[in-house]
């Protein structure tokens, strides 16, 4: 779900690709125009032409940072993935043999985020080896965007791992640093269970010892009990094929606690998905389950995370849900529930309308990177996590974030932040005078115009107030002149006061004028 046409909806984008263990037709993705009201119009082949393959999933991304949404095709039976990019009105032009790797893969699904902190958004995929996303085993796959939408193969920043029948990759972060992790789901026994990969900041993953699983088709992330770090759900991935959820119990996500009995009932059924969303507005969130040839249930939390299913609240369909989303699709202010359909039955992809309350809670702006001034004055980076009552591998559905910041108490400015994956964003603050007060904070404005701020800080910018001060005692005099003379007829250096590149007599000029200042 995401507003591709850029008009303020959102639309809907199904994956679709023939062949369960074993390859088929070639099918072409769906793509969806919402008319804003919730009435959806199959505009596929004006958005994406003739396009066909064996898709397993889809997600958006921007990723050559020209403010439309783009789209990456996780495909299946040794394929590469595909890099479908936005015109800006919602029509894809299919530019993967300029911007991918050419790579078959036996992928079931595939993410954008910003592992390494340059600004750009990377690609994580899953990927099973054999001709198959049911293969014996292989590692994901890691893509570093160049800055401008162009991706590299980064397999030695990955684990040495193999990892068999991979269902699912999710970015996340576990520990509050500030960068995305990645939880690789498998369907395999635990002999190759799901794995969590933590990320050292630059990109670079290290695996973390995780609960064993089995049959894992999905995981999800949310806060479930309120202590403000990440919980887990994997769908079938417990005991006989049962939910399993994982307590982040140390809050940096090195302890989990299965907590797999807080879900009654938790029966022993073939479920494939799952969502997070505060259905009732109470503050905590609640959940979703997507099943494969039962009805979809809902549980809702008692705000510790102990859920309890709720009958009677959705549509009894008996259908073969792979998948499931939450979103506002007729912009009324609540979450509506999107389900993907395949495997078996008729395939019928359906939309479930809430009527019940409007989404009236603020997003959180639970982490917001500190900025430390340093010795020159210079634009600081400014990152944060950002979560609302919603969740996806998207994070939530937003209407702009933005960094509000002033200099010296003077008036208010904004900077935009970009989505950088999952719940994650990022901004830039420019560079500011020397010694200037600059305090900022975090604003962001959910699907349904709810506004949340995150915590005011402050930093000094760095550098000298007055550039003819060189040696920043706080006088102009003969130590200054001293340091002037030892760099003059030099490139640059800090007594360029008058950053013409050269230290020479219009930066002495300079300094006797203001000397003694």
């Amino acid at each position: 779900m995401c507003d591709i046409d850029n008009d303020g909806d959102l639309d809907i984008v199904f994956a679709n690709g023939q062949g369960y263990s074993t390859i088929g037709v070639a099918l072409k993705p769906r793509v969806y125009i919402n008319n804003g009201a919730g009435v959806f119009a199959d505009q596929t082949d004006a958005r994406v032409g003739t396009l066909t393959g064996w898709f397993r999933g889809v997600e958006f991304g921007d990723v050559d940072r020209d403010g439309d949404w783009d789209m990456l095709l996780a495909q299946d039976f040794a394929k590469p993935a595909l890099l479908l990019i936005n015109n800006g009105a919602g029509v894809f032009a299919n530019e993967s043999a300029t911007r991918m790797p050419v790579i078959s893969l036996t992928s079931s699904r595939g993410q954008f985020g910003d592992v390494d902190n340059d600004g750009d958004l990377d690609i994580a995929l899953t990927h099973s080896g054999g001709t198959s996303h049911f293969g014996a085993g292989a590692k994901p796959k890691l893509y570093l965007n160049n800055g401008s939408g162009v991706f590299t193969d980064a397999p030695s920043n990955v684990p040495a791992l193999i990892v068999a029948q991979q269902m699912d990759i999710l970015f996340l972060d576990v520990d509050g640093d500030l960068d995305l992790d990645i939880h690789l789901g498998t369907r395999a026994t635990s002999t190759s269970s799901s794995k969590l990969y933590k990320n050292d900041g630059s990109g670079v993953f290290t695996s973390i010892t995780m609960p064993n699983d089995n049959t894992a088709y999905s995981y999800d992330a949310g806060d479930i009990d309120g202590d403000g770090d990440l919980d887990l759900i994997g769908v079938n991935a417990g005991v006989s094929n049962q939910e399993l959820l994982l307590r982040n119990t140390d809050g940096i996500g090195t302890v989990w606690t299965n907590i797999s009995s807080q879900i009654a009932p938790n029966p022993t059924s073939d479920d494939n998905d799952s969502r997070f969303f505060d259905i009732d507005m109470d503050g905590d969130l609640d959940l979703i389950v997507a099943a494969l040839g039962a009805p979809e249930r809902i549980y809702r939390n008692n705000g510790t995370g102990s859920f309890a299913q709720v009958a009677g609240i959705i549509t009894s369909n008996a259908d073969s849900s792979l998948d499931v989303k939450v979103g506002d699709v007729d912009n009324d202010g609540d979450f509506d529930i999107v389900t993907a359909q395949g495997e078996s039955g008729s395939f019928q992809n359906r939309i479930y309308i809430n009527v019940g309350p409007a989404d009236s809670i603020a997003p959180n702006i639970v982490n917001t990177e500190h900025v430390v001034g340093g010795t020159q004055p210079s634009a600081h980076t400014v990152r944060a996590e950002i979560r609302d009552q919603m969740t996806s591998d998207r994070g939530f559905h937003d209407r702009g974030v933005h960094l509000v910041y002033t200099v010296n108490g003077g008036a208010e400015q904004t900077a935009s932040m970009n989505w950088s994956g999952n719940n994650m964003w990022r901004g830039t603050i420019p560079a500011q005078s020397p010694q200037s007060t600059v305090s900022y904070r975090v604003r962001a404005r959910d699907w349904n115009n709810n506004l949340g701020f995150g915590t005011l800080t402050t930093y000094t910018e760095g550098g000298n107030a007055n550039p003819a001060d060189i040696n920043g005692d706080g006088l102009i005099d003969g130590n200054d002149l001293a340091a002037l003379l030892s760099q003059f007829g030099n490139a640059g250096g800090s007594a360029d006061i008058d950053g013409s590149g050269l230290v020479d007599a219009a930066d002495l000029a300079v300094l006797l004028a203001a000397w003694q200042v």
